[in-house]
């Protein structure tokens, strides 16, 4: 793989070996669409190592053995892609290794950004939003990137909005990062401006800890992309911006009251397709709906029935994706068993005894926060969460036994 940046132009050229059929960290399949894309406003006298690491997250799932970059990069970094991926970077030579001082919020406008944005109320924004790709139709329209970033303009909060085409390179399954990371390009090549050392990322402890959303179900403490020693996590250290999960502890139940009590709740937005709020008529809603209506104690309140095709998974025994909230859901939501839910209590029982682990952190993920952050974290966590006990510690370390 060869990759070259010029005017905020990501261009990459396959090598013999590459292959335009890949898969991201998560294993999940991804084939590529086309060799280019851009970046707005990326500052030309970024360090070498950032342009070398926002590149990686674009061409990662399609290179095998070798990656030539169009400036000299650290040993350091050169090191982190021989050690995660096996694949000989170069060249290499920049003078020094890059370093930073502040922390970003990779902000998406969900509830667990939001509740990331909690934790740390004077960190700024960044923001990536979704633009047309010159050479690739959009055959995704309905996905409002423009509602998300309208939505992060208004909490008022020092803002970067960056204009990426780079989802554009996919051409199956759909237009998305080619890397989960992929949506740090615009913190990863505004570092120096910003001098950041950390960027932090919503994701909780499902996508932690207990193996994401491609039905693993099991602990994954060694998770390869979110752990500080996980392949991901060395490549970002080494370009002197560390990965920060400031609520890697706690369950999506836990980012959604937090959200929903900040300051920020008006602007709160996970749905990716409603304009004047949320669809309510995607998959990501009527998950979002469950986990909120749970948090507050209320019966469902969806257009979805079990005839409705798009919840034929719920009729279905489990694995679910984010099956811990579900079983948190069964156990709280009110009249569950009149929904399209109903089904899904046959396969488990849950109860609120059994469920209460998922509302407190996780005390190991504090410990992974970097230093420099690691102490508001644990505050906030102590104060507005609550700790797990060793019982309920056990709990997580023993998902998917």
């Amino acid at each position: 793989m060869r990759v070259s940046w010029a005017g905020g132009e990501l261009t990459f050229r396959l090598g013999a070996v590459d292959e335009i059929t890949g898969k991201a960290a998560d294993e999940h399949p991804v084939k590529l669409a086309t060799n280019s894309c851009t970046v707005a406003g990326v500052p030309e006298d970024a360090h070498p190592d950032l342009f070398a690491v926002a590149a990686w997250t674009v061409v990662a799932p399609w290179t095998r053995r070798e990656i030539v970059f169009d400036r000299a990069i650290s040993p350091e970094v050169a090191a982190a892609l021989h050690d995660g991926w096996g694949v000989e970077a170069g060249p290499v030579g920049a003078e020094a290794r890059r370093t930073g001082t502040n922390l970003a919020i990779s902000y998406s406008g969900g509830a667990d950004s939001v509740a990331a944005a909690a934790i740390y109320p004077e960190a700024p924004f960044v923001h990536f939003r979704r633009v047309a790709h010159p050479r690739v139709p959009n055959r995704w329209p309905h996905y409002r990137s423009d509602v998300l970033a309208r939505l992060a303009k208004r909490t008022g909060r020092e803002l970067t909005i960056v204009d990426s085409d780079l989802e554009f390179t996919l051409s199956e399954p759909r237009p998305g990062y080619p890397e989960h990371h992929a949506v740090a390009v615009g913190a990863l090549l505004h570092a120096d401006r910003m001098d950041l050392g950390g960027l932090a990322f919503g994701y909780e402890l499902g996508s932690r800890w207990l193996g994401g959303d491609r039905y693993l179900l099991r602990y994954t403490p060694d998770n390869l992309m979110w752990a500080p020693h996980g392949a991901w996590g060395r490549l970002f250290a080494a370009a002197g911006v560390h990965i920060v999960l400031p609520v890697g502890g706690v369950s999506e139940a836990v980012t959604m009251r937090l959200a929903l009590n900040s300051e920020l709740k008006e602007h709160v937005r996970w749905c990716l397709q409603g304009t004047d709020g949320p669809c309510r008529t995607c998959g990501k809603c009527l998950y979002k709906e469950l986990i909120q209506a749970a948090v507050e104690r209320r019966p469902l309140d969806t257009p979805f029935t079990a005839e409705d095709p798009r919840a034929r998974k719920w009729l279905q025994p489990p694995p679910y994706g984010g099956q811990e909230m579900v079983e948190y859901g069964l156990a709280r939501v009110p009249g569950i068993e009149n929904t399209l839910f109903g089904k899904a209590l046959d396969y488990f029982d849950a109860t609120e005894e059994s469920t209460s682990w998922l509302d407190h952190c996780y005390p190991p993920a504090l410990a992974e926060i970097p230093a420099p952050w690691r102490y508001q974290a644990a505050e906030f966590m102590t104060s507005e969460v609550g700790l797990m006990t060793e019982a309920e510690v056990r709990r997580v370390e023993t998902w998917g036994a």
